[in-house]
């Protein structure tokens, strides 16, 4: 297939980029970043592009058989809430109507697990249950979580007027070989309140999910959850939940062995998404990294940091 990857640099896009590759497709990589003229490795594209503008995304979407959008600033709390909306929700808009114009039959969105409301709530939000599914009521307070919540409604509208056929991908925390001991080690030693009730997802899982979601010949519009099938923690998603919540949440039964508090079972089910990494690949049960993935991080042969190299931009 023909993809386009937005946000090709970023840490989610340069996995997806190199997981791409790795299966054999034909790959156009944008972001920001101005491009190299050195030569690159694999069949990868590169186009310096800004989404915010119309004409920048109908000069790059047209020719694709997908587009796979992972570009957005990734959270609200580093720039001022009209930029976040602005830029995350534009972009967006900006992708779908060229997509729908040129007649790209197939669009993969990230959205986020944000949009039912939690993360960055300025008021305290709690979910109605746990493990979260795509059934959840959403309740979004923040920019961020709006305009990923509004992303999904342009999926919608695309398909009422269009051939076009999308998923939206919810993602939980992504971590990656440079920041789980950052992230989820501390959570090991000492486990905090969670918003996301102890939830992550491996980037390469990810990449693989948004693979999939590519790939597969789902109608419509469909919104999946993607995360770990098990929780980051040595104790259960109950004890957890109990001890910092009490009974404000529902726990509701899951599949998964081991569970956290978002349901992967709609992806599975829908995309055959079958994650295979854990923390426990990275940390060891103290949280600290262990010396084959630091080696693999500082020799910089990760899926992330290949991505990056193989999208032919400047650092």
């Amino acid at each position: 297939m023909r993809i386009l990857v937005t946000g090709a640099r970023g840490k989610v896009g340069s996995a997806v980029v190199a997981g791409l590759q790795d299966a054999g497709h034909d790959i156009t990589a944008t972001d920001l970043q101005r491009p190299t003229f050195e030569a690159i490795p694999g069949n990868v594209r590169y186009v310096q592009a800004d989404l915010t503008g119309a004409g920048d995304a109908y000069a790059i979407a047209r020719g694709h058989d997908a587009i796979l959008h992972t570009a957005a600033i990734p959270e609200p709390t580093q720039n001022p809430p009209h930029t976040v909306f602005q830029n995350n929700l534009m972009a967006t808009f900006n992708l779908i109507e060229a997509a729908v114009r040129l007649n790209v039959p197939r669009f993969v969105h990230l959205s986020s697990e944000t949009v039912p409301g939690w993360f960055f709530a300025e008021r305290r939000f709690l979910p109605d249950y746990v493990p979260v599914d795509e059934e959840h009521p959403i309740r979004p307070q923040d920019p961020y979580a709006t305009a990923k919540h509004f992303g999904e409604l342009l999926c919608d509208g695309a398909v009422r007027r269009s051939d076009m056929t999308l998923i939206s991908i919810r993602p939980s925390w992504v971590q990656w070989e440079g920041n789980y001991e950052l992230n989820i080690g501390p959570w090991l030693r000492e486990p905090p309140p969670s918003e996301g009730f102890w939830a992550y997802i491996d980037v390469y899982d990810l990449a693989d999910a948004c693979r999939l979601a590519a790939e597969a010949s789902t109608p419509g519009h469909e919104v999946i959850y993607i995360a770990s099938p098990d929780i980051a923690s040595h104790e259960s998603l109950e004890t957890l939940a109990r001890r910092f919540h009490g009974d404000a949440v529902e726990i509701r039964p899951s599949d998964e062995p081991n569970p956290n508090g978002i349901s992967i079972a709609k992806a599975r089910r829908l995309i055959g998404y079958d994650p295979q990494r854990s923390w426990r690949d990275y940390l060891d049960d103290d949280g600290r990294l262990r010396p084959e993935a630091r080696e693999r991080l500082e020799r910089g042969e990760t899926g992330v940091q290949r991505g990056r190299r193989l999208s032919g931009a400047t650092s």
